[in-house]
């Protein structure tokens, strides 16, 4: 664009931006005079050459320039920034002028102008010196601690560069477009000490340890709220755990209160009175988020660090709820036994009734998959009789199914047919049609567990009848087929004396049959009359054995009907 416009300002001005992007501060102060000498009063022409002036460095220049720009353009924000920042630069670099003081001494004023003369040569001379000497000897005078503050990440890419330095083969190398890597690395380097000096002279280390240090007071002032915000900070932060808890999204929730869980540890007993409260609250919402995504072992140890916190401050409420979810927790990794002894502990806790009726529930479904139904069937029972006092269908409903299927195992089965009846009646009465399908199942067909098939809706709190309780089809056919095995071994085991009956049934009328035999034999030999009464006679006695056979087939039927009712109910 220059070969066809030389001189033109916008194009000077834009490849002054370039240079100055890439380092090169004099290519891009020249672009930048070229720009204002057909017009001196071309805004973006100043505004380039104030900010290569105080990337140079010239702080004190650059501040004239970007106040000439904005005399003429006052309409432009970047000036007024381009002052605050430049006026920035020049207090940090010399301090604020407030705190020089200066003495008027006469006799001292030529002896002054004369040292700050000697001050600017000596400046100008070893300007020029650092404009001759070569990059690759340049050496920092700086300590490494100083330049490392002013770099900070760059510190480690310049020790790398002079590192590469001192390989020698690396450095007659070339690169393939010609370039020799010891002009790469020392550009690198050159171009990270203008860097630092750049900084140096922008902000000095002091003004840096200052504003670092009225930073952090800065932090520790807004980190210590009022009560009443913290106050609302909790109660929000808690609200939305819940509502993320309860809206299917565990992973956010349990991350939202790991975070607040870290805020509350930073602040002080004074600034929180109820700190140890609010973290076991904090550790059993994120042990129901953990138990909610499957993650057991982490779930036991939040609710562990509760139940810690809970004892520690000495809170009743909060050792029941620990208890309570470690419980919930053991049961569904299988753990029935550690599930009893858990719940047996907070029982004593209990509030009401009906957390009485769901603990005893709970304990007898333990029993129930340890295989000891008769401990099953007192805690159901147990339950029942708390939810017959309360009142609540719902909880009657759970607890006589516990006991007809504990009953079930007892081989109890007219009292288990019993109660599975009075639960048919109760899952009407509230309307549950799962509850309602799964005992016409059982009472049907095979003895079919009853809970796996209600659902987590229908239960107060989770019913497990696995360590990982699945309510699916899935669980409901594998319970029915070990139900089928159990029935078809005990059918077995019955079948041989049911045909020992049949075949005493078979003997016995064989016998009958040769005694009707032999008296019609002794009959041929008397009179006609005799003959014709014997005949009747025998006809007699073969109804006899008639009535006789059918007594026993209906004997035979009942048993075998006992049989088939039996294994029904089993």
């Amino acid at each position: 664009a220059l070969k066809l416009r030389a001189g033109d300002k916008n194009c000077l001005v834009a490849r002054s931006k370039c240079y100055l992007k890439l380092g090169d501060t004099a290519n891009s102060l020249k672009d930048a005079e070229a720009s204002l000498q057909s017009d001196k009063t071309f805004s973006k022409g100043l505004y380039q050459k104030a900010e290569t002036l105080y990337t140079m460095g010239d702080f004190e220049f650059a501040l004239v320039f970007f106040h000439r720009g904005s005399r003429l353009r006052p309409d432009l924000e970047s000036f007024r920034l381009g002052i605050e920042k430049s006026q920035e630069a020049i207090v940090n670099c010399i301090g604020s002028p407030s705190s020089v003081k200066l003495e008027n001494r006469e006799d001292l004023c030529f002896i002054s102008r004369q040292a700050e003369s000697d001050k600017a040569n000596q400046k100008l001379t070893l300007k020029m010196a650092k404009d001759q000497r070569c990059a690759w000897k340049w050496k920092s005078v700086r300590n490494p601690k100083t330049e490392r503050q002013l770099l900070g990440e760059l510190y480690a890419d310049k020790a790398y560069l002079q590192k590469l330095l001192k390989d020698e083969d690396l450095m007659e190398s070339s690169t393939k477009e010609g370039i020799k890597v010891s002009e790469l690395v020392l550009g690198g380097i050159s171009y990270l000490n203008r860097r630092s000096e750049f900084w140096q002279q922008q902000k000095p280390i002091y003004a840096r340890v200052k504003e670092r240090k009225l930073q952090k007071e800065r932090w520790m002032r807004d980190k210590k709220q009022k009560p009443a915000d913290i106050g609302r900070y909790i109660v929000k932060s808690m609200e939305d755990i819940d509502l993320l808890l309860t809206g299917d999204a565990p992973e956010e929730s349990c991350k939202k209160a790991e975070r607040v869980l870290k805020t509350i540890q930073g602040w002080s007993d004074s600034e929180v009175p109820n700190k140890n409260e609010l973290i076991g609250n904090l550790y059993s919402r994120i042990g129901d988020a953990q138990l909610e995504m499957g993650q057991l072992q982490a779930a036991l140890r939040s609710h562990k660090m509760d139940l810690e916190c809970a004892r520690r401050s000495d809170l009743p409420d909060a050792v029941s709820r620990a208890l309570d979810n470690i419980g919930r927790v053991y049961a569904r990794m299988g753990k029935f036994q550690q599930a009893i002894d858990t719940w047996e502990e907070k029982i004593p806790m209990a509030k009401s009734v009906l957390e009485k009726t769901w603990l005893f529930h709970e304990i007898g479904q333990c029993y129930m998959e340890l295989n000891k139904a008769e401990e099953a069937q007192n805690y159901g029972q147990k339950s029942l009789q708390l939810a017959d006092e309360e009142g609540d269908v719902e909880y009657q409903l759970f607890a006589t199914v516990l006991v007809a299927q504990a009953q079930v195992k007892l081989r109890s089965y007219r009292s288990a047919i019993l109660n599975f009846e009075k639960a048919l009646e109760k899952a009407k009465l509230i309307h549950n049609e799962a509850a309602q399908k799964a005992i016409i199942i059982v009472s049907g067909d095979r003895g079919v567990l009853f809970f796996p098939l209600l659902g987590a809706e229908s239960c107060p709190k989770v019913a497990f009848s696995s360590p990982d309780s699945d309510v699916s089809s899935e669980n409901t056919g594998d319970t029915l087929e070990k139900d089928k095995e159990t029935e078809e071994s005990e059918q077995r085991t019955e079948s041989p004396e049911e045909e020992k009956e049949e075949d005493d049934a078979g003997t016995d009328k064989e016998h009958k049959d040769d005694a009707g035999t032999d008296k019609e034999h002794k009959d041929d030999a008397g009179t006609d009359k005799e003959h014709e009464d014997d005949a009747g006679t025998d006809k007699e006695h073969k109804d006899d054995a008639g009535t006789d056979k059918e007594h026993e087939a209906d004997e035979g039927k009942e048993e075998q009907s006992q049989a088939e009712e039996s294994t029904r109910k089993k």
